[in-house]
């Protein structure tokens, strides 16, 4: 019997027609299964090296800032998601009196769930959206490198430096067909108390079996210049963007 979900396999990583053997998968697909939720735990709870990382954004030519949120441990950061979406106070009296020109875009990078997913992806991403702001002549305040941070911590970050957009770049929640996955979150006017209705995400971005960073760098800065136009970002703010934009 020709059975459709084999086909539908070609286009889809989930784990769909994988077998039978009596009452259970077949050893290959239970140990495939295993594997991905080994990578998915690992990814999840292992550190993310701050020292290598900003060896690399320098390597860029960028100028970039190590701080801290108020979690004190990967565990804790698990526990504790308020804890990820806000400074420490040493981090925070340090932004607080950082001095820079005015600036259209405070960048943030953040492990997330995923530390996996800035180790592999991180710089080359980071790479590629600072080109496209460059060559847009946005201006770009210093990457803040920030381990265990949630999403909004962007908010808190964007309203220190005085920026007009906020943007981080995160590790995505890994899956059992994903443990790698960078996002990219998006949102104007950044100040404490933005809600996630506010903010306009770019995600799934992990080369080659997902977005390309080409394509997700040129979406992002589309999607900055349409919200700095309109004054606004978030579920407002759809996505028109030309296909041939991408080309």
């Amino acid at each position: 019997m020709n059975d459709p979900w084999h086909t539908l396999r070609r286009f889809t990583q989930a784990r769909i027609a994988q077998g039978s053997s009596g009452c259970g998968l077949p050893t290959a697909a239970l140990l495939d299964f295993q594997l991905a939720h080994a990578a998915v735990r690992d990814a999840v709870h292992q550190p993310w090296d701050v020292d290598h990382f900003l060896a690399g954004v320098k390597n860029l030519g960028l100028e970039a800032l190590c701080m801290s949120t108020a979690v004190t441990n990967r565990a804790e950061y698990l526990q504790r998601p308020d804890k990820g979406r806000c400074l420490d106070e040493a981090s925070h009296q340090r932004l607080d009196s950082f001095n820079s020109d005015p600036i259209d875009v405070a960048l943030i990078m953040s492990n997330g769930l995923s530390s996996a997913a800035m180790d592999n992806h991180g710089l080359a991403l980071l790479q590629a959206i600072t080109v496209v702001y460059q060559s847009s002549s946005l201006r770009l305040g210093p990457i803040c490198l920030v381990p265990n941070g949630r999403v909004a911590l962007a908010d808190e970050i964007g309203a220190l430096l005085n920026a007009r957009l906020s943007v981080i770049i995160v590790g995505e929640r890994p899956g059992l067909s994903a443990a790698d996955s960078l996002g990219t979150y998006l949102t104007y006017a950044p100040r404490i108390g933005n809600t996630d209705a506010e903010r306009n995400c770019i995600s799934n971005i992990r080369p080659p079996d997902g977005l390309s960073y080409q394509a997700a760098a040129i979406k992002l800065g589309y999607l900055s210049h349409q919200a700095l136009q309109r004054g606004y970002s978030g579920v407002v703010l759809k996505d028109d963007m030309p296909n041939h934009l991408l080309d």
